[in-house]
This record gives structure tokens, sequence and C-alpha cells, in this order.
């Protein structure tokens, strides 16, 4: 919807206009970014609906069937049982009317992205969940998980999970476990960052090269191994891109483009950072995705507002 929706600007379609605010209107802000796929409503809530369903019966597959906590497994359907779609739906109404909260206020930070972080937090501590958990051990250390180490009990016996289930489980679980050493994950946003500069500055969008990153997550869901993530990279490059000059021409689009490429790579090594202490040694999903463009999109608004960057692109300021 995103990419229809972007198209659809660049050939000037009436009433295609973009925007992350839940008041927005074209294809791109009312479905894209709207209550039919906003991250904060329908992906939010379908977190908050994994990490109830783990804890019921029935509900979620057996912990044994992975080495992973099943609250993490969100890309399971969760069919229709109505308690599971109410838990969904109430953290969804709790996305969308931070939003906007968030957006009335103009906080300075993507509205859609911080919501999606609180809705982790809130169905994290509403279900009884760890907010970071660790047990001590270093949050930043993923050699256990290279070591295929795994949690035991106090007695040496299997862990006991949330919800009464027991199962053994690594003892540290990475968001992606092709995508998460320093080096790799700083290039692929360098790149991908030099990608998103390009698209916004030659098209003017911010969110096209979003578009393009979430959509490559298909492939990743539908079983191809290693597709790599890239949305909370393309993201805050195009953004930086649009807001460090009113109008670049010659030698600042190249400026304008290299920005683009160290907020590419900004992106990707907050998320890195964030998937270690929120996710790998937690038990539901916590996005670095969303948190990295929260802390990216904050940094793009501040440079804005002390006037090293021209504007802040579509972030809101004060």
């Amino acid at each position: 919807m995103v990419i229809a929706g972007e198209a659809a600007n660049l050939v000037g379609i009436e009433g295609a206009s973009s925007g992350v605010a839940i008041t927005s209107s074209g294809v791109t802000g009312l479905l894209g970014f709207g209550a039919v796929f906003g991250p904060h409503i329908s992906f939010a809530g379908g977190a908050a609906a994994a990490a109830y369903a783990a804890q019921k019966q029935g509900a979620m597959p057996e912990p044994d069937d992975g080495d992973y906590h099943p609250a993490k497994d969100i890309a399971y359907a969760l069919g229709t049982r109505p308690d599971v779609l109410a838990v969904g739906g109430l953290f969804g109404i709790f996305g969308a009317v931070g939003t906007v909260i968030s957006g009335g206020l103009a906080l300075p930070w993507d509205p859609i992205a911080i919501m999606v972080v609180l809705s982790a937090v809130a169905h994290r501590l509403a279900f009884g969940y760890p907010l970071i958990g660790g047990d001590g051990r270093n949050l930043l250390d993923m050699s256990p998980f290279e070591r295929e180490e795994m949690r035991t009990a106090a007695d040496g016996g299997d862990v006991a999970t949330d919800g009464g289930m027991s199962a053994q489980r690594l003892a540290v679980e990475p968001w992606l476990p092709h995508q998460y050493k320093w080096a790799n994950v700083a290039m692929i946003g360098l790149v991908t960052g030099l990608l998103g500069g390009f698209i916004a500055i030659r098209t003017g969008s911010a969110f096209l090269g979003f578009g393009i990153s979430a959509a490559s997550l298909t492939f990743l869901n539908l079983g191809v191994e290693k597709i790599p993530v890239t949305h909370h990279m393309t993201l805050p490059a195009s953004t930086a891109s649009l807001a460090i000059f009113a109008d670049p021409t010659g030698s600042l689009e190249v400026v304008a483009l290299l920005i683009g490429g160290l907020f590419g790579a900004y992106g990707a090594l907050i998320g890195e950072v964030v998937q270690r202490v929120f996710y790998a040694h937690s038990d539901t999903h916590f996005d670095p995705p969303a948190a990295a463009i929260v802390v990216s999109t904050f940094t793009i608004a501040v440079l804005a507002i002390v006037g090293i960057f021209d504007s802040a692109a579509w972030v809101p300021t004060p």
C-alpha cells in the first residue's frame, strides 16, 4: 500500500497524498499507515495478541516446536478465538489513540513507530513478561547463541516458560540469526541508506524506499532465508536526505546522498542494539526497526531544531 500510494503521488493522482498521522488521507496515509495496515495498529496489535495467546493452551504451537519462546512467533496465524482477537483489537486501539496524541502534540519522532515500541512495553507489562530479561547475562553478548547454549532451570531441568509451559530454549534468541554481526549490519545499513537517499532525492518521497524495504519482508515470511530487514534503514536515510537541504542541487545532492548512507547505517546499528537488549533475552516480540526509527527520527528532529538540518521533513517538531 505504501508503494502504491507513493507511486500514485509521483504520477499526480488527485487525493493520493501521504503522511504518517492517523488522520492522513490518500493510499499511503489512510491504508499503508492507517487503520488497515498501520504497524502501530495491525502489527503491534498482532504482537500483543501473540504474547497473550502464548499463555493460552492450544492457541500457539507447543514451545518444544522451536528454540524460541512461542510468543515471538508473530508469523503464526492466530485464528479466530474471540479473546485473542479482542486483545489484538484493544492494543490496536491503544496504538491508534497514542499516535493521535503524539502527532497532536508534535512530539519529535515518528508517531507510528513510537506506538509500536510503547505497545510492546505495554503487552509485556500487562501479561507478566520480563521487560528486558537476561538473568544477569551481558545483554550485548551474542556468543551464547553461536555456541547454541540453552536456558536451564536451577535444578538443571527444562526451563519453565511463561504460561506454565516447559521447554528448552536458546539462552540468547537473536531477532534475525542471519543479521546480527556489527560489521554486517553496518554494511547493509550503509548500502540501503544510500539507496533510500537516492530514491528520496530523485522522487521527493520519504516513504517509497521504506515501502520497498517493507515489501521485501514478504519473501522472508514465505521462508526465503537470509533476506535482510532494512525498513529501519531506508526510512531514516530517505528522511535525512530530504531534511538536510531545502532544495539540493549539484554537489549538495551528493552530500544529501552521503547523509542518507550515514543515517542508514545509524538506523541499522540502533536496531541491532535494541534487538540485543530488548529482544534476544526476553519472551515476546519487541520490534527493533520501530525503536530504531524512533531514535533516528528524533535525531533528525533535533538536528532540524538546532539548525543543522534545514527541516525535519515529515517528522513533527514542536
